[in-house]
């Protein structure tokens, strides 16, 4: 797909989305809102974050949907075999010892649905306003909102398209803009830094089950064997 005009100004770069932009981002929305309604009707609130939030999608962007509170596997699972939304591939992680437990149900290559199974800390939530989301409603308005790319660009969205600036020398004006924490800025820039540097590291518990596998036996087996993993699901 062409990308949209490029117009650079000072420290700053406008991006006017041209005619295929807007209809891959109405395309990515529409499967994000088939999602969301889906998990809507059974009584679970949940957003979209990431590119398809902000706007600045491309033809490789993925359709992040995410719960923000603990829920029942077999409650989201229900809701979307009902909406006739078939599970590919579940995952089961958690990035650190201090990181809540997650579960993300893939649909297919590009879309999924993540929860915990504990509470997200403040850091936790404030990484999704961090890259931009939206609910239900706002995202059947054609809402978009800012955030940040894993590029640690800043997208602001504009009627043409969007302005990004490089986050970097940046992170309290950022900060502001998002209404987060400088804290979960500085987080970000060390993550994505480092991991430009150094490569992507591994996470503290990663298993990939089969879509007929029971999430649920799953994580009952990994909790019997790691203290840790265990730990974090035991906070309520």
């Amino acid at each position: 797909m062409p990308r949209a005009k490029v117009v650079r100004r000072r420290d700053e770069v406008v991006v006017e989305y041209g005619r295929e932009h807007w209809e891959l981002l109405e395309s990515l929305r529409e499967r994000a809102l088939e999602v969301m309604r889906a998990l809507a009707r059974a009584g679970v609130e949940s957003f979209v974050h990431g590119s398809v939030a902000r706007g600045d999608v491309h033809p490789d962007s993925d359709v992040d949907v995410v719960v923000l509170y603990p829920v029942s596997p077999p409650l989201v699972e229900e809701a979307l075999e009902i909406a006739g939304l078939p599970i590919c591939k579940k995952e089961i992680s958690q990035a650190t010892p201090r990181h809540a437990v997650k579960i993300s149900f893939y649909l297919d290559e590009r879309t999924s649905v993540t929860f915990p199974l504990s509470r997200l800390s403040r850091l936790e939530l404030e990484f999704y306003e961090f890259s931009g989301k939206l609910g239900l409603e706002e995202l059947k308005r054609g809402a978009r909102v800012p955030g940040v790319n894993k590029s640690l660009l800043a997208i602001v969205p504009i009627e043409e398209g969007h302005v990004e600036f490089s986050v970097l020398g940046r992170e309290r004006e950022v900060a502001r803009l998002l209404g987060v924490s400088l804290d979960i800025v500085e987080e970000r820039v060390s993550v994505l830094t480092r991991r430009d540097e150094v490569g992507r590291t591994g996470v503290f518990v990663h298993r990939v089950i089969a879509p007929e596998d029971s999430v649920t036996r799953v994580v009952e087996e990994i909790a019997r064997r790691n203290p840790l993993f265990r730990k974090r699901l035991e906070i309520a």
